[in-house]
């Protein structure tokens, strides 16, 4: 029966997967553009959700990673006039080093003081990017000199194909010995450190995969848009859609939250003619999800399956 399921769940993950390879055939630039965002979100969602999910450590400051790789890669190309790439490795290097900075002495603290200090690390960050206008551009935003293409297919497929590899990436983390381990210091701590495990360590070194992931997505992110703005890679509301899309899709998966930042971001651009109120629908959707499937959409999947 379980290889039956996971024979089941391959073959529609597949046709997702061809689904969104053809998608450019079928749909307009517009449409494109939206799941090129959505694909990003679901990077950011689920390098958050191997801490949330398997460690249990709720990190409400996930774009204090996101945007030291979006602002280290736009400061790069424009002040340094270092070409993409290195300006991307700059990014990444820095969202890398910041997470460690952050995540050495704050993943030693216990209860929810883990959370209020990623919090506070990214209010800082809002703060030092406006203070430091002349370097970052503050709140009208950072506008860099690099493209990864004018193309929205070709953007669409950049973002496709970096989700795709994410999602195997930490996959395989999340089902290795590592992963194993990090579920298991989620639910008993204690026991697991008794066990003859470094907990801090291997939480640090989910962090730093989570940091990884969050800075590449944040500097390919500001290479799409052609700006780093605090609204778009720092902004605590962009740590909601993180939560939200990890909560809908479905937490300590992986995969869900691609699904979770799909509907989230395809959702507002439906509900747009609706104004402000369409965030409120967006927000009971999640309620309702983690109030009667606190496992999302795919949870819901597993069950139907296995209930068969």
């Amino acid at each position: 029966m379980k290889r039956e399921f996971f024979s089941w769940q391959a073959a529609v993950l597949f046709a997702c997967l061809v689904l969104a390879i053809a998608a450019p055939y079928m749909f307009s630039g517009y449409i494109l553009g939206v799941m090129t965002m959505a694909f990003y979100l679901g990077v950011y969602a689920m390098a958050w959700d191997l801490l949330f999910g398997y460690v249990g450590e709720v990190n409400f400051g996930p774009t204090f990673l996101v945007g030291l790789g979006a602002y280290g890669a736009g400061m790069s190309n424009t002040l340094l006039s270092l070409s993409l790439w290195p300006s991307i490795g700059i990014g990444t290097a820095a969202a890398l080093v910041g997470g460690m900075l952050l995540g050495g002495p704050a993943l030693r603290l216990r209860g929810p003081y883990f959370g209020l200090v990623t919090l506070a690390a990214v209010l800082l960050l809002d703060k030092l990017i406006v203070v430091f206008a002349g370097y970052t551009g503050g709140e009208i935003g950072l506008t860099v000199m690099s493209f990864l293409t004018i193309s929205s297919t070709g953007n669409y497929y950049y973002a496709l194909g970096f989700v795709v590899l994410s999602a195997i990436v930490l996959r395989i983390v999340a089902r290795s010995s590592i992963g194993l381990i990090l579920e298991a210091s989620g639910q008993d701590s204690v026991a697991t450190e008794a066990l003859g495990f470094n907990v801090t360590k291997f939480k640090l070194l989910a962090f730093a995969i989570s940091a990884l992931f969050s800075g590449f997505a944040g500097a390919l992110t500001v290479f799409y848009l052609g700006t780093a703005s605090p609204g778009t890679v720092v902004a605590v509301f962009v740590t909601i859609q993180i939560i939200i899309s990890t909560i809908v899709g479905g937490r300590r998966s992986i995969i869900g939250p691609i699904f979770g930042a799909i509907f989230l971001i395809g959702a507002g651009e439906l509900l747009r003619p609706i104004g402000q109120l369409s965030n409120a629908v967006v927000a009971v959707v999640a309620l309702v999800v983690l109030l009667f499937a606190p496992a999302g959409l795919v949870g819901v999947f597993r069950r139907q399956r296995t209930s068969d």
